[in-house]
């Protein structure tokens, strides 16, 4: 299984208002076998050991612990606070994720492949500090020399949620 870094995020993406607005999006994706709902790839997703180390991070650093009884009422959409971040907006094939400082913005999404599978999407949105006159645009402090790290990060995180569903 291969994670792919796209251009191009779905027509559907929720992420898309996020480009439009000039925020730093990007956006992975992984075909795995078998059909995939995204209340499954959410539970695989966040209790992956990759993010446990993540979970942990933010429960030492910001006091924002995290278990996975709650990922999975998460995935159940039972409940809209997980960790840092809070559900901004889902459906039936997405979910948005916005951390507690409003800064930055988890995606993940299912999209069933014609001949058969799940294309398992994550990507991110980081709203943008400023954009000068002349349309550049800044992220803010540690966010613009991050991205690289970031995208890496990424694609460990999409890797390891395709290897648990």
């Amino acid at each position: 299984m291969k994670v792919v870094a796209s251009p191009n995020l779905p027509t559907a993406s929720l992420l898309n208002a996020y480009r439009a607005a000039s925020a730093y999006t990007d956006a992975f994706y992984l075909d795995v076998p078998g059909a995939v709902t995204l209340s499954r790839y959410i539970a695989a997703f966040y209790t992956t050991p990759l993010f446990k180390m993540e979970r942990l991070v933010l429960a030492t650093l910001v006091a924002k612990p995290s278990s996975d009884a709650q990922a999975h009422a998460l995935a159940a959409g039972e409940r809209s606070r997980f960790a840092a971040w809070t559900v901004e907006d889902r459906d039936d094939a997405q979910i948005v994720m916005c951390d507690f400082m409003r800064k930055t913005r988890s995606w993940l999404m299912v999209e069933p492949l014609p001949q058969g599978g799940t294309r398992l999407w994550f990507g991110s949105a980081i709203v943008p500090q400023r954009i000068s006159p002349d349309g550049r645009v800044r992220l803010g402090l540690g966010f613009d020399e991050l991205i690289p790290l970031h995208r890496l990060y990424s694609r460990g995180l999409l890797g390891a949620a395709g290897r648990r569903v």
